[in-house]
């Protein structure tokens, strides 16, 4: 087997990155990442979290919120260019009692160099994928 063949493309380490937060794997998710990836929450009004650190603590605190959180990919796109859209219903109930909840999101992840290096996460599952397709073609 050759390095390329050991090396997961961009799908697949999604695809990884997911199953290691449907375990809660916390060291698992963040050892997809490089180490100054970012995740950008701000169209949820969450904020920017910069580096493998603060994007730990963000999910620390997240998975803490949700006592049986789980996140579906319900889509799984490479579009190129180290870029993939993930569409994602995420459903659970929050860790205080407070019911059921089910929200639909859109993830745009870019890869690169067989790690993470940044994901924004949009309230519209539907607005990523132009965003995500505008920037594999000016990746191209």
């Amino acid at each position: 087997m050759t390095e390329a063949d050991a090396t997961p493309g961009p799908v697949s380490l999604v695809r990884q990155a997911f199953d290691a937060g449907n375990r809660r794997d916390l060291d698992a998710i963040i050892g997809f990442h490089a180490p100054d990836a970012v995740w950008d929450l701000s169209d949820q009004g969450l904020g920017v979290f910069e580096g493998a650190g603060a994007i730990r603590g963000w999910l620390e605190g997240w998975f803490a919120a949700w006592a049986d959180l789980r996140p579906d990919v319900r889509e799984l796109s490479d579009l190129g260019e180290g870029l993939v859209f993930v569409r994602v219903l995420e459903a659970g109930g929050p860790r205080d009692g407070g019911g059921h909840v089910e929200q639909q999101r859109g993830w745009v992840v870019v890869a690169e160099h067989a790690s993470i290096a940044s994901i924004a996460i949009m309230l519209d599952p539907d607005r990523p994928i132009a965003a995500a397709e505008r920037l594999a073609q000016e990746r191209a």
